[in-house]
């Protein structure tokens, strides 16, 4: 049995791939990173939507940041996001 607490982490971190916006920023970010003024061209949205989407996506540890100058760059966090994305993906194409 897993304890308390982490299984209270994974169920944060469920909740992160239940909502659209993000689950297209995390399609977005499969292959290349991105500033906040791409992602919205990208996906044709408000920035400030976009910006507290990825705000979440890096307070759970999903995404993580670079920076060069003034602007900041996004990218999936670590392989891990990757194959869980893309396991739910290829599910959901089989299903």
């Amino acid at each position: 049995m897993q304890h308390p607490n982490t299984i209270e982490k994974i169920k944060e971190l469920m909740k992160i791939f239940s909502d659209g916006t993000r689950l297209k920023i995390i399609d977005l970010l499969l292959d290349n990173e991105y500033c906040v003024q791409d992602i919205c061209y990208q996906l044709n949205m408000e920035q400030s939507t976009i910006s507290h989407q990825l705000k979440l996506l890096r307070t759970r540890n999903v995404v993580r940041t670079r920076r060069d100058g003034k602007k900041i760059f996004y990218r999936l966090k670590d392989e891990h996001v990757r194959q869980i994305y893309e396991m739910a993906r290829d599910h959901v194409l089989e299903c």
